[in-house]
């Protein structure tokens, strides 16, 4: 990893507001004030990034770009078929836009996603992966359950359905590593210290979770995985790694909804099913 940049304390404040409209903009989603405070920051951020450092300002507009345009679309889970191909479409132009600019336009390729071609997973990168399955079976559905959080997701109830649940949870997390941590994380880990940008890009990575309906205590789960995440990123510069990583939350995510909606079909976890 190329050293950060010494920049100035302007620049952190430039970071700290354009990161910091994250909140503002999904937590606080359809309350006026804060969408205007969200994008205040935004701008306010910019403005002080070019004056700071060009460089920063551009990398903090790859990101600045991207979260405006996710801010006005609604990322909760919603299963229509419209829904799903709005928030597919804008997603991806989200990791597309940043990538396009960075390596062709800024000729910088900051933004990219490296995998580590012909270099085998350690040992220890494949107990994580198990250790991954185990806490999932173990705390998730705690979560989901406990919290009632699983009611942020639609019941299934068709096959095609179950078939959309399961794609859709699988494409938002590898899209969540494309673009908070090959995208976000990498543009300020050019800047700043790796904990700085690691913070950084987890309040990003659990604003926009909180709006996909992890609430309640969701983030006390999600704060660790997204720094977690960072640094196993940091470490082992295979962003195949941290999607699969994440894909395997995910199938746990995906049957604990299933269980939660449905307790008969998929009797496999030891938390006791909602009430009806």
């Amino acid at each position: 990893m190329i050293a950060p940049r010494s920049l100035s304390r302007g620049a952190l404040v430039a970071a700290i507001l354009v990161v910091g409209a994250a909140p503002a903009l999904f937590v606080a989603r359809g309350l006026p004030v804060f969408m205007g405070i969200g994008y205040a920051a935004l701008a306010a951020g910019l403005v002080i990034a070019f004056a700071s450092d060009r460089a920063l300002g551009r990398d903090l507009s790859l990101i600045a770009v991207p979260l405006v345009a996710i801010s006005f679309i609604s990322v909760e889970a919603n299963l229509e078929w419209g829904n799903v191909a709005l928030m597919g479409t804008v997603l991806t132009l989200c990791v597309a836009y940043p990538y396009v600019m960075s390596r062709w336009v800024f000729r910088d390729h900051v933004v990219r996603f490296p995998g580590r071609s012909g270099e085998p997973w350690s040992r220890g990168e494949w107990a994580w992966l198990g250790a991954v399955l185990v806490l999932g079976y173990l705390i998730l559905p705690v979560y989901f359950i406990t919290s009632g959080s699983y009611q942020n997701w639609p019941p299934v109830e068709t096959r095609s359905e179950i078939a959309r649940l399961f794609v859709g949870v699988g494409f938002v997390g590898i899209w969540d590593e494309l673009f908070f941590i090959c995208v976000v994380f990498a543009l300020l880990r050019r800047h700043f210290p790796f904990w700085t940008a690691n913070v950084l890009q987890a309040i990003v990575f659990v604003s926009f979770l909180w709006e996909l309906g992890y609430r309640s205590w969701g983030p006390a789960l999600t704060l660790p995985f997204a720094l977690i995440q960072g640094w196993i990123f940091e470490k082992s510069r295979s962003v195949w790694y941290i999607i699969t990583v994440h894909l395997l939350f995910d199938v746990v995510v995906f049957l604990v909804l299933v269980y939660a909606h449905h307790p008969a079909w998929l009797p496999i976890f030891f938390v006791a099913p909602p009430s009806p």
